[in-house]
Order: structure tokens, then C-alpha cells, then sequence
């Protein structure tokens, strides 16, 4: 039987690099958020569990205690905020390509047959809800200026002091910027900032932030990746620090 495709090359290692990169995150962060426990070392607080929404949370100072959920909430409080996050990623355009093709080979790879029979592409239930992408980007926003708080706040010492830096404000500090680098690079920002516009000479601010969201854009892979693995890193410094692994470096 003939070759479906003229591709020799190993046309599959990348959707399974892709889908190896996305599963192992996928696997990390479920036990981080279900562990409910060493997230939060003063004054560093994980991003996956901030801002903290309910009323079992870690008692943090000046952090980001919320407590919109009582008492009856007894389930881990990353179980909340994650959805905005993780609905923000799993609906945006890079992330659909990669673990639609990762996943469910739908395609595998550029010139090589899908094996699926029917493709209805995102019109039917559940997909049709990829569509909720731009209204996930105005929560992804909320949580992104939450977190930039929790990295100011990271510039006081354990005793809440302010005026230090440590080695966990230089990784939160990193992670911030790549979160908003991947936040602002977003299809849907770059359509709300320029999109609808008959005219860019009659709106030069609009047309000057569009072509900057559009230099982000062209990097909106490599952004999305690198984002990421500095969620998961800030994450697991903090549970280093939490259970006394690993003590917090002081640079001043």
C-alpha cells in the first residue's frame, strides 16, 4: 500500500515532543494543585495558587487572601484560580495546534494524511467552546496583574521586611515578565488593541500598540513555552523553599 504522504523525514518527533512537553506539565501541575500544601514560603506565594479565593488558604501577609469561598470549600484553592489559566492556554491559538496535533493527530504534521475520517473542526460541542478564548484573555489579564503583586511583594525578606531581594524574586521576576510577554503576544490582545480599525492613520496610538502586539505575536510559540516551564519553576522553588529543601539565596 502506497505512503499517505511523501514525507522521509521524522515528520513525528515534533508532535511527540509536543505532546510529551504538554503531558508532563499536565501531570505536575494536577499534583501541585491537588496537594494543597508547601506553596506558599514567606514571601513568596506560588503562582498556582494566587490569588488564593478561598478561606483555607495559607495565611499570607500582605498576599493575595481572598476569601471568596468559605468554609465549605475544602478542596485545594489552586482548584479555583487554575481554571482561568489553564482555560486562557487550552483555548489559545498556538496551544490548540499543538496538542491537537500532539493528542489526536488532527493533523499529525504539515503534508501527512489525518487519519480521522471526519473533521467538523470547531463548530460542534466540545470544541465550539474555543470560541470563550478572548473572554479568558480578560481573566488571563486579572491573574497576570495578581501575579505582578505577588512579585513586587517577593522584594521583602521572610520577615516582611521591604528592601531585599532574594533568589526567589529574581525567578519570579522572570516568570512575571514571560507571563505578560505571552499574554500580550495573544491573538485576541492583538484584535482588541488593532482590530476593526477601517483606518490606522486615524488612530496612530492604536496602530502603534498593534504593531508592537504584533512583534510579540510573531513569538507567541516560543513564548508560549517559555511561560510555562517559569509557572512550573516559580512553582517548584516555592515548594523547595516550603519544605526546607532549599533555602531562599539573599542577593541584598
Amino acid at each position: 500500500m502506497p505512503e499517505p504522504h511523501l514525507r522521509r523525514d521524522r515528520w513525528w518527533l515534533s508532535p511527540a515532543l509536543t505532546a510529551l512537553g504538554l503531558l508532563a506539565f499536565v501531570v505536575y501541575s494536577s499534583w501541585r494543585a491537588f496537594a494543597n500544601a508547601d506553596y506558599y514560603a514567606a514571601p513568596y506565594v506560588s503562582p498556582f495558587y494566587s490569588p488564593c479565593f478561598a478561606a483555607n488558604c495559607a495565611e499570607m501577609k500582605g498576599g493575595p487572601n481572598l476569601p471568596l469561598f468559605g468554609e465549605w470549600w475544602g478542596l485545594s484553592p489552586a482548584l479555583i484560580i487554575l481554571v482561568f489559566p489553564l482555560g486562557f492556554r487550552l483555548t489559545c491559538y498556538y496551544y490548540r495546534k499543538a496538542y491537537y496535533r500532539g493528542f489526536w493527530a488532527s493533523p499529525p504534521a504539515c503534508a501527512v494524511a489525518e487519519p480521522h475520517r471526519r473533521y467538523s473542526g470547531e463548530t460542534r460541542f466540545p470544541l465550539i467552546l474555543q470560541n470563550l478564548h478572548r473572554y479568558f484573555f480578560y481573566a488571563a489579564l486579572l491573574v497576570a496583574l495578581v501575579l505582578t503583586w505577588d512579585t513586587v511583594l517577593g522584594f521583602r525578606d521572610a520577615e516582611y521586611a521591604w528592601g531585599h531581594m532574594g533568589l526567589g524574586t529574581v525567578v519570579f521576576l522572570v516568570n512575571i515578565v514571560l507571563i505578560w510577554a505571552y499574554t500580550l503576544s495573544c491573538h485576541s490582545c492583538r484584535h482588541i488593541v488593532g482590530g476593526r480599525l477601517r483606518h490606522f492613520s486615524q488612530h496612530p496610538v492604536r496602530y502603534r500598540l498593534w504593531g508592537w502586539v504584533g512583534r510579540l505575536n510573531q513569538h507567541h510559540m516560543l513564548l508560549a513555552w517559555a511561560s510555562l516551564i517559569s509557572v512550573a519553576l516559580a512553582d517548584f522553588y516555592v515548594y523547595l523553599l516550603a519544605t526546607g529543601t532549599f533555602t531562599d539565596p539573599r542577593l541584598f
